[in-house]
């Protein structure tokens, strides 16, 4: 892993445990609130850049699949303490995906499916009940990526695929919704969410991949307050 990595690593994790401290520890919450979704994910176009062994340094404009029906499924869980002037501090993990499309000539495999995982500490701001039991709701998070690197270069020998977890950089993420009061505890909620995370992976027998990825998700879920 290289110095420039570490330093970016080191940057991210120190910016998430800042803001996991100081805002949970000096807000008092009136309320808090789980809640748990799914959706249907998708991704864009990106550049991936490196260097291989066998060919030197590289940089391709490649597709991604979302795929988030597919095991394991797309998914995201959070909490957020909730205070009385309708705004709130929490943390936020999704379980994103995405599959590099067949474009590139120099990966045999290239996936981030177990998955693409954005962890986040979020600001968000509600209109409690603005339309009866209808809640809009909007919130912004910064945090790191923490995927299962999933990749394989073409035409190597066996030990040759990576195939594991590594924190690779920031993250961050846009969140729109509104939620349905269904009881005192239990909301419905239909969302839009954006996430964007820089990725610098390190590939076993040497090699590095670097990517920026952007995700697009329409979440419906459920929570429940206390």
């Amino acid at each position: 892993m290289s110095a420039h990595q570490n330093a970016r690593i080191l940057l991210a994790s120190t910016a998430l445990a800042a803001l996991m401290t100081a805002p949970l520890a000096t807000a008092v919450a009136a309320e808090i609130e789980l809640g748990v979704y799914g959706g249907w994910q998708t991704s864009p176009h990106s550049r991936i850049d490196g260097t291989l062994p066998d060919t030197g340094s590289y940089s391709e404009l490649i597709g991604w699949d979302g795929n988030p029906f597919a095991m394991p499924p797309y998914y995201g869980v959070r909490a957020t303490y909730w205070q009385d002037n309708g705004t709130g501090w929490g943390l936020e993990w999704t379980h994103a995906k995405v599959y590099g499309a067949h474009d590139s000539t120099l990966f045999d495999r290239l996936e981030f499916t177990d998955g693409l995982n954005i962890i986040t500490v979020n600001y968000a701001k509600r209109w409690q009940n603005q339309w009866k039991q209808l809640t809009p709701y909007v919130n912004a998070g910064v945090g790191i990526a923490l995927p299962h690197v999933d990749i394989t270069p073409a035409n190597v020998l066996d030990g040759g695929r990576t195939y594991e977890y590594q924190l690779t950089g920031p993250a961050a993420r846009l969140t729109a919704g509104v939620s349905y009061e269904l009881n005192d505890s239990w909301n419905l909620f239909s969302e839009y969410q954006f996430t964007w995370s820089q990725n610098e992976a390190s590939l076993n027998g040497g090699g590095t991949l670097s990517t920026r990825i952007l995700t697009n998700s329409l979440n419906v879920g459920v929570s429940y307050d206390f």
